[in-house]
Parts: structure tokens; C-alpha cells; sequence
């Protein structure tokens, strides 16, 4: 009989680091292991703890789950677009530890019957997480495929009552130079702004994502709170959400604010119109060496196509 020997590189199961106090260890170590804070924040719930990597309870399968391959968790945890960070794709990873997703306050406000400021836990609280995988464009030619956990847009903007004259959505990102380095930058206008139309906002395709992968959404990828809007480019979808305002006047977002004559407000995908510095109508998949054709809306025509019905998407691009 053969007995194996363990050797002292390897480590048994009960010895490994989970993989969420790994990530934020940093955090752990200032809390202190054993802690009443520290136990609180595990024990808390639904979505109390902040971590990066701790799991998410109660994720329940949403609807509207694409087909495709998904992106590798790595891939889509350090290849990331959020330019509070810096401007390469590797940055967001890099220097993601500075940002503190707890205490975190976000404010509803505007034409809204019960506007109000909320800590993080209490305004999400309420809601059923759901699992969905979404398609995510870039207007760089490139795609991923993510189990995003989160809600339906729709249901917090209805628990605040949106008066007749709420015609948009205007979304707001923090705004702090010590957690966010990329903003000590001029390269955007601070804070980043987005915004929808109140019926895409209302569409139930759109998300307010609190996690991925089954896991509290990492700071790379927008924790706390961020937006998913799969049938947009992805610069719709913004992260680190702080500012939620309905309003009457369409809001100026800021990449159009930016380059009005490369992004429009609605930067729906459509691969007919081309971005003045590359082509729309192929894409790179994340992990693919061959490009395939882009999609029209991203492959979510049959659930969104009417929203636009009448416009010229070419000129409202």
C-alpha cells in the first residue's frame, strides 16, 4: 500500500485563506480577527458583509440568462474599464484596495414623492437577489459574459414614488480623490455622471448589480452598487453608485459631456454605427482569439427594440 506524504508546500483544505479575507485582508487585519465588529459583519445577512469574495446568501435564479460561455471569474475581476482607478485595464485591480465600500450612504432625490438618503444595507435590504448572465459590450470591440447578483432598477425607483415629471434617471458616482487616485486625474469631469430614460430605467432587463459570481461585487467592478444596462455599451453601466436623481431634463453624461461626437446618451449597441476610431460591427470576446458579429442591442432586440421604435438610432446614438 502506497501512503502519500504531504509535503510541506502543501496545505490541507481546513488551512486555506477563503478567498473573501484574502481579498481584503487589509480590512480584516484593522478590524481585528475576533472582534464583535468582525462577527457582526459575517453574521449580518443578506448583504452585510462588504468584502470582496464573501459569498452572497439567498441568490435566487433571475430571468433573462444568455446562453453564452462565461467570462472567466479572473478576467472579469482585472480587466476592468473604471477610469476613478486609472485609465489601463489593469488599474482598477491594482488600486482597488483604497476604496471602502462600508459606511456607504446613497441619496434618492428629485422628482420623487419620498426622497431620502440611505445607508447602503437598508436601501438594498428589501430586495430579492437574483442571478442573471448578461452579455457586457465595450466600445472597444470587446465583451464579456457575467452572472451578475443584484435587482431590478425598477423596483427601487417605484418604492419612491416617481412623480409625472421624472423623465430620466441621473446616476452620480463618489466623488473622493484618497479612495478613487484615477480622480486626482483631469482626464473626466468629476464625479462620473450617467443616465437613462425613465422607461429604460423601468425596463426589467436593467439591473442594479450588488455582486457577481455568486460573491460580493469586487471594488474593481464597481462595488457597492452599480448599474447594468446589458444592451448598452458598457460606459452606461456606471459603478460606485452614491446619487440616484429623477428628473425632468434629459442629464448630461459624462462621456458625452466629454466626446459628444463619439458618445451619445443612449449608447445603445448597433453594430450599423461605428465608433469614429474603430468599427462597431465585430467584437473580441474576452478569451476568444477570433471576433464574432456584434449584436443588435447587444442580442436583447425582442426585449427592447420598441423602446426606440420611430428614432433614428443613428442620430440618437
Amino acid at each position: 500500500m502506497l501512503i502519500k506524504v504531504k509535503r510541506r508546500s502543501e496545505a490541507s483544505p481546513s488551512e486555506i485563506t477563503p478567498q473573501g479575507v484574502y481579498l481584503d485582508r487589509r480590512r480584516f487585519l484593522r478590524l481585528g480577527a475576533g472582534s464583535a465588529v468582525t462577527a457582526a459583519a459575517l453574521a449580518g445577512g443578506l448583504l452585510e458583509p462588504a468584502w470582496a469574495g464573501t459569498k452572497l446568501s439567498k441568490v435566487i435564479k433571475g430571468p433573462y440568462n444568455a446562453k453564452d460561455e462565461l467570462t472567466p471569474y479572473e478576467s472579469v475581476t482585472s480587466y476592468n474599464n473604471f477610469y476613478e482607478f486609472g485609465t489601463d485595464k489593469e488599474d482598477p485591480s491594482r488600486l482597488a484596495g483604497s476604496l471602502k465600500p462600508r459606511p456607504w450612504r446613497v441619496v434618492v432625490d428629485g422628482e420623487v414623492a419620498k426622497p431620502g438618503t440611505f445607508d447602503i444595507d437598508d436601501l438594498i435590504r428589501p430586495y430579492a437577489v437574483q442571478e442573471r448572465i448578461y452579455r457586457l459590450r465595450c466600445v472597444e470591440a470587446w465583451s464579456m459574459v457575467i452572472p451578475w447578483d443584484g435587482f431590478p432598477l425598477s423596483d427601487l425607483l417605484k418604492r419612491f414614488e416617481p412623480t409625472s415629471r421624472a423623465k430620466y434617471v441621473r446616476f452620480e458616482t463618489l466623488y473622493d480623490p484618497k479612495q478613487f487616485p484615477g480622480q486626482n486625474r483631469t482626464v473626466l469631469d468629476w464625479p462620473y455622471v450617467e443616465g437613462l430614460r425613465i422607461d429604460e430605467a423601468m425596463n426589467p432587463l436593467t439591473l442594479l448589480a450588488v455582486g457577481l459570481y455568486g460573491e460580493v461585487l469586487p471594488n474593481q467592478d464597481g462595488a457597492p452598487l452599480r448599474l447594468v444596462v446589458p444592451w448598452k455599451y458598457g460606459f452606461k453601466s456606471i459603478k460606485s453608485i452614491v446619487k440616484i436623481s429623477l428628473v425632468e431634463e434629459m442629464p448630461l453624461n459624462t462621456w458625452a459631456k466629454t466626446a459628444p461626437r463619439e458618445y451619445g446618451f443612449y449608447a445603445n449597441v448597433n453594430p450599423h454605427v461605428d465608433h469614429p476610431r474603430w468599427s462597431q460591427a465585430r467584437e473580441r470576446r474576452i478569451g476568444d482569439f477570433f471576433k464574432r458579429e456584434t449584436l443588435m442591442f447587444n442580442g436583447y432586440a425582442d426585449e427592447v427594440a420598441s423602446l426606440y421604435t420611430g428614432m433614428d438610432l443613428r442620430k440618437f446614438f
